[in-house]
């Protein structure tokens, strides 16, 4: 080292906590949040081996994998799985596409008053509780006093019967899904497209390519490590179903359960119904487990083929 070049101190921890309070203040009720419900609860993962009684508590008889094997001897153990798979990989697609082209479009609209507007417009949605769209959904689905039958029957047609018709409720979740969340993805993937470099724009420009060209050779590149990132964290949610969006809109339509009932409803469902909590925990351990070796595997896919979008 020669002479006069300073060696750069590490900032000690107390120093840095001091220096930074406030920024770490702001934090202290999500870490506390995190602590009680994620590693307090912890512990109890046990009862998923044993047969639960309230009085004894995690130190009820120990069953094994009883609750596992009455789980995956059901008939519904393969049905809600698939559900929870198939619904949830079409959300992510679907949305990720919508979430991109919205950003895109909206950097590419210059009036800046229509892109406020348009902005405020698309994440109201995400505001609204899903025990609202629910009702909202009726009032355009509804057998009897239904938007669309309405429509259908002034034009001479026979109304349709949806929620008694599981075949439309893939679409019609997809649907509910992008307009409820799409607006609010967008607006990250905007973030990060505000913060590209403006140079390469210009360069781009100058050698003639056009406003698409642009897009496709420098904003979409430029986006997939952010895509990726949050494809990989949807992915470890993968097997975890929306449960307010579910519950509020199928509730206890026997007729939408073979195609919507999905993992986390059915756990409250068997608990609500039996009232054995080692069974539901079995299931949502079930559930974790899975969620982990696919973020896991797909990670380590991720990593090996692109670095710069993996998570860890």
């Amino acid at each position: 080292m020669k002479r006069g070049d300073r060696i750069k101190k590490k900032t000690p921890f107390w120093t840095e906590l001091w220096r930074n309070k406030l920024l770490y203040l702001l934090a202290v009720p999500a870490l506390l949040y995190t602590f009680v419900f994620s590693y307090m609860a912890m512990p109890f993962m046990v009862i998923a081996f044993e047969k639960f009684n309230y009085k004894t508590g995690i130190f009820s008889p120990f069953s094994g994998l009883d609750n596992f094997v009455y789980f995956f001897k059901s008939s519904w153990a393969w049905t809600i799985t698939r559900n929870t798979v198939v619904i949830n990989f079409l959300f992510l697609i679907a949305g990720t596409i919508f979430s991109v082209a919205l950003a895109i479009l909206l950097n590419e609209i210059k009036i800046k008053r229509f892109v406020k507007v348009s902005q405020s417009t698309m994440l109201f949605p995400y505001f609204i509780s899903w025990v609202i769209v629910s009702y909202m959904l009726q009032g355009v689905l509804g057998t009897e006093n239904g938007l669309i039958n309405n429509l259908i029957a002034q034009a001479g047609g026979q109304r349709v019967s949806f929620y008694s018709l599981p075949q439309y409720w893939y679409l019609i979740l997809l649907i509910l899904n992008i307009w409820k969340y799409a607006g609010y993805n967008a607006i990250i993937y905007l973030a990060v497209i505000t913060g590209l470099d403006e140079g390469l724009y210009e360069a781009a420009y100058i050698d003639g390519a056009s406003r698409m060209k642009r897009i496709y050779y420098i904003t979409i590149p430029l986006l997939v490590p952010t895509i990726c990132i949050l494809t990989l964290m949807s992915i470890g949610r993968i097997f975890y179903g929306d449960f307010g969006m579910f519950y509020a809109i199928i509730r206890d339509n026997g007729s939408l359960m073979p195609i919507a009932e999905v993992i986390d409803t059915y756990v409250y469902r068997t608990f609500k119904n039996t009232g054995n909590p080692s069974l539901s925990m079995a299931i949502g351990m079930y559930q974790s487990v899975i969620g982990f070796i696919l973020v896991f595997v797909s990670n380590r896919i991720v990593k090996r083929f692109f670095p710069e979008g993996a998570l860890f």
